[in-house]
């Protein structure tokens, strides 16, 4: 059995380079100069050639197309063997969709490598180049799996890019830290709560494995790429689109299709109708595995792997899912009483982050329910990252500065569910009250009383946010969203001061 070394590389860049040739892909086909656009972004992408006999099915004009997006530490011209992928993240693009539907396929799932046996998935790029990949993934994962598209893009000019576009602010859900000079793992230093983070900071927290796992990291990739989504319109990122697709180009491989006007202007034009669309994330349904000396594993039944991969293929059509609000506020249904299934009872906890807080400049306000058998982070909780190397950490009062760089008071109460699987959710509070992460909430409810707005992705509530006129408080799921939608829903209307 071959047991890949652990990754250099990290997995952010190629995620945003995904949402920004989503989304400001969108230019070419309104640009007055159309074909001239088109022939500049052949021109940037040949700037690294393409990828040789890539193994993709090109799909008709108008058709819906698979994008395999892999995130790798290769550079052209250098052999696959001394590379390494952390990253296969799926992109479908529909004009028939209300959604662009994207799923990561964990790296560490066990596969059976053609000529090369028992490995884990990412092993199959260094073995053979992503033409390996798509097959072993046809061979063991998605028997119908023909990717419209194959991209391949490496680490090298990420902090170029998100600083291009001014950062994204992140809901960060708890301390991230390591010193590479005492561990084998790269550097890291983030505090929790909902902040801008740059270049650097933005790559360290995407890439982090240390203390959570492969099915953690796939889900803060795609909320970054959400994030991220949900922070620029077409308009700002057309204003920097020279810049942007000379990074693409620099650090990006794509299939030979992609390097000719023809090709781009198919992708582009699905893209145009697709850039308005809310990001639906689907759960690869990986379960974790027991790990032995030489590997840790997780695994999927291929029944399982059959219905999301049906679930990925599909349209979202309206009725399949809620509409978009079309106002700051969406329509208020009918008044809910509050529950308290799945919740216990805790304000003396509560109450004690609130009094460690001091004065943090706004109205605290904590929920007098948590999520059973859960904790809060604080200097008395080991079950939390790195409370007594840092203190402040948990909870933390703060100054989040807003996209004019105004300050606002902010506070983050970090609760565990499951430190084993890097598992937590929050409760935030800040005076600025509309950062780009409630910008558009998909239903609102009165439940206990309170006017809560509810943000969905792929059916899982990510957070609950209630209004008032001191500030704005909002409970964050966890990043793999295992805490149930009625109980996030009841956990805000729990909120307390």
């Amino acid at each position: 059995m071959r047991v890949m070394p652990r990754t250099r590389g990290g997995a952010l860049w190629r995620f945003l380079l995904a949402a920004v040739l989503i989304i400001g892909a969108t230019a070419a086909t309104t640009a007055v100069a159309g074909l001239l656009q088109f022939k500049q972004l052949a021109a940037d992408l040949n700037v690294t050639p393409s990828l040789p006999n890539a193994a993709v099915t090109l799909s008709p004009p108008g058709a819906p197309q698979t994008i395999l997006i892999i995130g790798s530490d290769h550079r052209a011209g250098t052999p696959y063997n001394a590379a390494n992928t952390d990253t296969m993240l799926l992109i479908r693009l529909d004009a028939g969709s209300q959604t662009i539907n994207v799923m990561s396929i964990p790296r560490d799932l066990q596969v059976q490598i053609p000529g090369f046996g028992t490995a884990k998935l990412n092993a199959a790029y260094a073995d053979g180049g992503p033409n390996l990949l798509i097959k072993t993934i046809r061979e063991n994962v998605f028997p119908n799996f023909h990717p419209s598209h194959l991209v391949d893009v490496n680490f090298g000019g990420f902090q170029a890019l998100v600083n291009a576009i001014g950062c994204v602010y992140a809901d960060v859900d708890h301390r991230y830290y390591n010193n590479t000079a005492l561990t084998n793992y790269s550097s890291i230093d983030i505090q929790p709560g909902y902040q801008k983070l740059c270049g650097a900071d933005a790559l360290a927290f995407v890439r982090f494995r240390h203390t959570d796992t492969d099915l953690v990291r796939n889900a803060r990739q795609q909320d970054f790429i959400r994030w991220a989504k949900d922070q620029y319109g077409v308009g700002s990122i057309v204003a920097n689109k020279d810049r942007l697709l000379q990074i693409f180009g620099a650090h990006t491989q794509t299939d030979h299709d992609l390097h000719t006007v023809n090709g781009l202007i198919n992708l582009f034009n699905l893209v145009a109708f697709s850039a308005g669309h809310r990001i639906k994330q689907v759960k690869f349904p990986a379960q974790l595995q027991p790990c032995t000396t030489t590997a840790c594993y997780v695994t999927a039944a291929a029944s399982d792997e059959a219905v999301t991969f049906a679930k990925f293929m599909q349209a979202t059509t309206s009725s399949a899912a809620p509409a978009k609000a079309t106002s700051s506020r969406a329509k208020r249904k009918r008044a809910a009483k509050l529950s308290a299934a799945g919740l216990m009872a805790d304000v003396t906890d509560g109450k004690s982050q609130e009094a460690a807080l001091g004065d943090p400049g706004m109205p605290v306000y904590f929920p007098r329910l948590i999520v059973a058998n859960t904790n809060y982070c604080s200097s008395l909780t080991s079950l939390c990252p790195l409370e007594q190397a840092s203190p402040g950490s948990y909870p933390r009062a703060y100054v989040l500065r807003d996209q004019r760089h105004r300050p606002h008071a902010a506070y983050r109460m970090t609760l565990v569910l499951n430190s084993l699987l890097g598992e937590y959710y929050g409760v935030q509070g800040t005076t600025w009250q509309n950062p780009p992460l409630l910008g558009s909430p998909l239903e609102s409810k009165v439940v206990g009383g309170r006017h809560l707005e509810i943000y969905e992705q792929g059916g899982s509530i990510t957070n609950v946010a209630w209004h008032t006129a001191q500030g704005v408080y909002w409970i964050s799921n966890t990043l793999t969203t295992d805490i149930p939608n009625g109980e996030m829903i009841n956990l805000a209307a729990s909120l307390t001061h």
